[in-house]
């Protein structure tokens, strides 16, 4: 082991995108790391039964991608060496309100692979590691605590494989990443801890998508991606997204318990009722490769481990089991790699502290949440507290969005902030507030624009 090591071994719950980033932290400090899953995972480059929403138009914000560059160096060009498509974020064909934003280079990289296959190549990079176990195909039963209920002391697993029986895997620290399903606030009642409050917003969202390959793909014109996102004006909204081996995938977005037919008449005809017609005119003539599948995703919940005041030592909670967030802002996979970060500032001191862990990863989650929840509550029908902080921001994202139709450098702007890249504040600085309330006028009464 290394000089700085913090145990011998290091179990992590769930093979998800969090779990995979948090075991790479993981085997810089750890002899050994075992990573359980349900799932087969060997050579696995599809969908998997525990990654329903893995079928669906996923989105790796510029910050994910660099970060995995940072632990993976040389991980994007693997990619493109792959076949994914990559581009530009800001010049990718975005509409909102039904207005598409003016194109303009952000110098973020967008990498257009589908999550299966995104999540195959970090798993191949973990793995090459040589430190990192994958137990697949094993049932988490769940964590084993100490006689005094003060410390996680390992986990217990069982194969799915029949006649198995239960066995405990010993380790200096346990990590949930099994997702939104995470069974945490369970289990912690029942080593007689408080539950962790619980930040709610419904949106009963729905993603129905279907894979297709184009009989000539010019019509895209280059572009890579084309997204009317939903807004409260126009609540249905897609992803289309050029992906791996030329094939193209296509989500279709319904709020509030709307959703798209999965049969292929009903799927072209809701494509019709989209803002605008350029996804339509796309697909009506593509070639389908699979059936529509549709996943629903009632809720984005926030879980306030950093308010509790106990929690057992040796055991931790990130990704989606922390914070699960509406997917259409597509943050989960760069929020989590975020918190890999500071989960691995928080091994350079050994085994982490879970609460003050929890709060240094709310500080993490603080702005997405703010963003993505900003921006359901701007629908009338989402039910939530609108202070007025949540009503100027809404009613300033409207001018901004109306701004960048006309003016690239505030698509940029917007671009970086919506990929995590930079913080909220660039969008609010004086200069910036002046530029869009001008440009916002000029979009909305069609004036002729004067040289910026």
């Amino acid at each position: 082991m290394s000089a700085n090591s913090a145990g011998e071994r290091a179990v992590v719950l769930g093979a998800s995108m969090a779990g995979l980033l948090a075991a790479r932290v993981l085997a810089d400090s750890f002899a050994e790391v075992v990573v359980v899953d349900r799932d087969e995972l060997s050579g696995v480059t599809t969908a998997r039964r525990g990654v329903p929403q893995g079928r669906h138009v996923h989105g790796l914000l510029a910050r994910g991608q660099q970060i995995l560059d940072e632990l993976f160096p040389g991980f994007t060009q693997r990619c493109v060496d792959d076949g994914i498509p990559t581009g530009d974020l800001g010049t990718l064909r975005w509409f909102f309100n039904g207005r598409r934003l003016a194109p303009a280079p952000t110098g973020l990289i967008c990498v257009s692979a589908a999550r299966p296959l995104l999540e195959s190549h970090v798993r191949t990079a973990v793995e090459a590691l040589g430190t990192v176990r994958f137990l697949e195909g094993h049932d988490i039963i769940g964590p084993v605590v100490s006689a005094g209920g003060t410390r996680v002391t390992g986990a217990r697993v069982q194969s799915r494989a029949a006649g198995s029986s239960a066995v405990e895997l010993a380790a200096d620290l346990v990590v949930d990443a099994t997702g939104r399903g995470s069974r945490t606030p369970v289990w912690l009642g029942e080593w007689g801890y408080a539950r962790p409050a619980e930040d709610r917003i419904k949106i009963d969202l729905s993603y129905t998508t279907r894979t297709f390959r184009l009989p000539d793909e010019s019509i895209l014109n280059g572009d890579l991606s084309i997204n009317p996102v939903a807004s409260p004006e126009f609540p249905r909204g897609a992803f289309f997204s050029r992906i791996e081996n030329g094939l193209c995938k296509l989500s279709l977005t319904g709020m509030l318990g709307d959703s798209a037919p999965t049969d292929s008449d009903g799927f072209l005809e809701w494509t019709k009722t989209l803002p605008v017609p350029d996804v339509y005119e796309v697909v009506r003539d593509a070639e389908p490769q699979d059936d529509a599948t549709t996943f629903h995703y009632p809720a984005s919940v926030r879980r306030r481990y950093e308010r509790l005041k106990r929690f057992p030592a040796g055991f931790l909670v990130l990704g989606d089991a922390a914070c699960s967030f509406n997917p259409v802002y597509g943050q989960g996979m760069t929020v989590a790699a975020l918190e890999s970060l500071v989960l691995r500032d928080h091994l350079r001191e050994g085994v982490p502290d879970p609460l003050r862990f929890f709060k240094d990863i709310a500080g993490v989650i603080d702005a997405p949440w703010e963003i993505s929840t900003g921006g359901d509550l701007g629908f009338p029908e989402v039910d939530g507290k609108r202070g007025a902080k949540v009503k100027m921001a809404n009613a300033y994202m409207a001018k901004m969005q109306a701004a960048a139709t006309v003016d690239g450098r505030i698509t940029r702007t917007f671009m970086r902030v919506a990929g995590l890249v930079d913080p909220p504040q660039a969008l609010m600085s004086p200069r910036m507030i002046a530029r869009v309330l001008r440009n916002a006028r000029i979009a909305d009464t069609g004036e002729v624009r004067k040289a910026a």
